[in-house]
Formats: structure tokens, C-alpha cells, sequence
């Protein structure tokens, strides 16, 4: 009888490894839950290591394996962008973008995660990590690149060899706050959850990053902007999003008493009421943008009063809808994405509130190391943002006079304490 052992299929098999957290973050679980799934490839874990303490970073190495050779690379693609490194992975693949604002049909997708590529045999980080982008290599440095920023014969990161990102993990310390963040309900323990929101925030002014606060205009409409005057005011917002309506309904309010013509004061639609936020543009059009309006005295008070004579950065974002609009509001949507990723850097906190379209606007931008938290009174709201890819959104289902109001508070007695 003839051996033919010499026919049994080649197995291909790479070794990749898990470190961190990786137990109560859900890490390890995901990985083999995807592994478990394929039924392309097997696997054992060679190696495991939970960690002594609750301080301890765990560690598991694990041996995959398949005969089908482009089953086993879609997997370690899976397992890159779950946080897993595959060992003596090749150095990334680049290819030169073909023409301006193009990138090659391979490129590397990028996450909002922490993320490195492999260049000569280094990890080199990525710079402003956000997801839906390409990465360029410049030299020996890489960084997120949105497609109307190529320029033709960009190095691109194409592929998944020689990239892995790095899961953000819960956090040890604030456990109220990192599990509330795995819920959306209205009934979540709003005073202890907005307690927890206001000593992130005083900790993320503390080291220096700013507070984003990216507001609709219910902020105006349901009366609160007085809260958000002085939270500006008092340092605890330093820095603005939002479009045209938010800006244009509380300097309406300035000038007439009303927001999109109801009267703050009781509730009852203003005669003429209708045309006060066109006159309100007219003004500040004549007087040639919002500062000159308040340089010349014309404007006194507001939300927009107060982000202008604080000098925070304020970004005011066009859309198709926009009556006017303000002079400030930038009309060209791309350049409003450009304005606001000059500030991303800076922003250790970012307070969505009651703004569907400019909160997943701005959520795109953001890294995963950024805490988020979106507040809207309709649930689905909160939910669409987390589905879009935001996934460390902290969502709280609230109107944005309570959660403003509430938030106040909560700052004054987190410094009391």
C-alpha cells in the first residue's frame, strides 16, 4: 500500500497575540467569537495569562490556522481591527495616490482607534487618528488623511498587513461612568450620572484639553441658553460647533425675546414672529458678521455673545437648509470639516447636545480616546450616533434644558466637594 501522506493539504498558521485588558474589556471574548465563527480556519491558544491583581495586564497568544491561505488573511484582517497583533507581521503596503483627492482602491480604512503601521521594521503612529480615512506616509511619519487632502503620489497604506490599532479598554477607575456608557435608557441615575460628567470635565480642563460643546438650536428653543452663557462663561465650555439655527435663534432672542418667533417668557407665538430670525440675519449681515455686531454694541448678550468675547474657537457649519445665513456660518461643508480638525487635537471632551446631523458630523472627527457624551430627548438619537461608528458615546436621553441645568450643578458641587 503507497504512502500518500505527501498529499495531505498544506495548513498556513500565524501567531498572533492579545495584551491588556483584555478580559473585562470584551477584548479576548470578540476575538474568539470571531475565530470560533469562520469555520475557514482553527486555532489554539498556546499561551495565557489573566493577570494576578486587578492592575495586571493580561496576555494570550494564539496560533491560527487554515489550508485556504486568503481565508487566513481575512481573518488576521478581523482580528487587527478587534485589537489583536499578529507577530512578525510584514511592513505596511504602500501605494502612491493615482490623481488628486483619489486614493488607491485598496487603501486602509482607518478607525477613530489609536492605530499603528509598521514602516522599516518600526511601529510608527498614526497622528489624529479618525475613522473613515486614509493614511499617508510622509518620511517616517503617518497620519489620517481625508480624500479631498490627497494630492497625487501620496503614499497610501493599502491592506491590513503591518496596521493595528489599539482597542481603547475600560477604564479601572470610573466604572459608573464607563457603564452607563454601554446603555441607552431614560431611566439611568441621571444625578449620578451627570456627577460622574462633571468631574471628567473639571479633570479634562484640568489637563489642559478643552470641553467641545456641539449644540442644535432646542438649546435655545427649550430656554436654556442662559446655562450654556455661563458655562462658556465660566470656562466650563471652551469650544463651539453648531450651524447656523443655534447662532441665529439666540441672537434672535437678544434682539427680539423670541426663538424661531415663540416668546422665551411664555411660551406664545410673537405677532410677526415668523420673520424675526430673517431680520435677525439682516442685522447681523449689515452689521458684517457677528464680533463687529458686538464690537459696535448691537449685540450685548447670548451664547454667541459669550463665545466671542471669550475667544473660544467657534465653528459655525452650513447647510442647504439655511436661511441667510449668519456671515460667519462657512457654507462649503469640506471646509467646515477642515475648521473643525484643526481643533480635534485640543478637545478632551465633547457634549452633544440635541443635534442629530452635527453630532455624527463631529463624531466622525473624533478620536475613541475622546469621552463623548450625546444628549437628546429622542432615544434613537442617541442611538444612531454609537451606530455610526462612535462607539465611546455616552448616550443620556434628556432635553437640553435639564441636562444643562442639571450639568450646572453638577459642576458647582463636584468643586464644592
Amino acid at each position: 500500500m503507497s504512502d500518500d501522506s505527501s498529499s495531505a493539504p498544506q495548513t498556513f498558521a500565524r501567531l498572533i497575540e492579545l495584551r491588556g485588558h483584555i478580559i473585562d474589556s470584551g477584548i479576548f471574548s470578540r476575538v474568539l467569537g470571531t475565530l470560533t465563527d469562520d469555520e475557514r480556519v482553527a486555532y489554539v491558544i498556546e499561551e495565557f495569562d489573566s493577570g494576578h491583581t486587578k492592575t495586571e495586564v493580561s496576555y494570550a497568544r494564539l496560533r491560527v490556522e487554515s489550508p485556504d491561505p486568503g481565508a487566513l488573511d481575512e481573518v488576521l484582517d478581523a482580528l487587527r481591527a478587534l485589537g489583536a497583533e499578529v507577530i512578525a507581521d510584514s511592513d505596511a503596503a504602500l501605494e502612491p495616490a493615482p490623481a488628486d483627492g483619489i486614493v488607491p482602491d485598496q487603501f486602509y480604512a482607518t478607525t477613530n482607534f489609536p492605530t499603528d503601521v509598521r514602516l522599516a521594521g518600526q511601529w510608527v503612529p498614526v497622528d489624529l487618528p479618525e475613522m473613515d480615512c486614509a493614511i499617508v506616509v510622509d518620511g517616517g511619519a503617518a497620519k489620517t488623511i481625508a480624500f479631498y487632502d490627497v494630492k497625487a503620489g501620496d503614499p497610501i497604506v493599502v491592506g491590513h498587513e503591518g496596521v493595528r490599532i489599539h482597542r481603547t479598554e475600560r477604564s479601572r477607575k470610573r466604572e459608573v461612568f464607563e457603564f452607563m456608557a454601554s446603555t441607552v435608557s431614560s431611566e439611568k441615575p441621571r444625578h449620578a450620572l451627570l456627577g460622574e460628567v462633571a468631574r471628567e470635565l473639571l479633570g479634562v480642563l484640568a489637563a489642559g484639553k478643552r470641553v467641545l460643546l456641539v449644540g442644535g438650536p432646542a438649546i435655545i428653543h427649550t430656554g436654556a441658553g442662559p446655562y450654556l452663557e455661563e458655562l462658556i462663561r465660566e470656562g466650563y465650555v471652551t469650544a463651539l460647533f453648531a450651524g447656523n439655527a443655534l447662532a441665529t435663534h439666540d441672537i434672535e432672542s437678544q434682539f427680539f425675546g423670541t426663538s424661531l418667533g415663540i416668546q422665551l417668557d411664555d411660551a406664545f407665538p410673537a405677532e410677526e414672529g415668523h420673520v424675526h430670525h430673517l431680520r435677525t440675519v439682516n442685522r447681523i449681515r449689515a452689521a458684517g458678521g457677528i464680533r463687529p455686531a458686538i464690537e459696535a454694541g448691537l449685540l450685548r448678550s447670548g451664547v454667541m455673545y459669550e463665545a466671542y468675547t471669550k475667544h473660544i474657537p467657534v465653528v459655525l457649519a452650513g447647510s442647504i437648509r439655511d436661511d441667510g445665513p449668519l456671515p460667519d456660518v462657512i457654507p462649503d461643508v469640506v471646509e467646515c470639516q477642515r475648521a473643525m480638525r484643526r481643533y480635534v487635537p485640543e478637545i478632551g471632551m465633547a457634549l452633544l447636545v440635541c443635534t442629530l446631523l452635527h453630532s455624527i458630523a463631529v463624531g466622525n472627527l473624533l478620536p475613541a480616546t475622546c469621552k463623548t457624551i450625546c444628549v437628546d430627548i429622542n432615544p434613537a438619537s442617541v442611538i444612531k450616533l454609537t451606530d455610526r461608528g462612535t462607539h465611546q458615546s455616552l448616550g443620556i436621553v434628556m432635553d437640553a434644558s435639564s441636562f444643562l441645568r442639571e450639568l450646572s450643578l453638577a459642576i458647582a458641587a463636584a468643586r464644592a466637594a
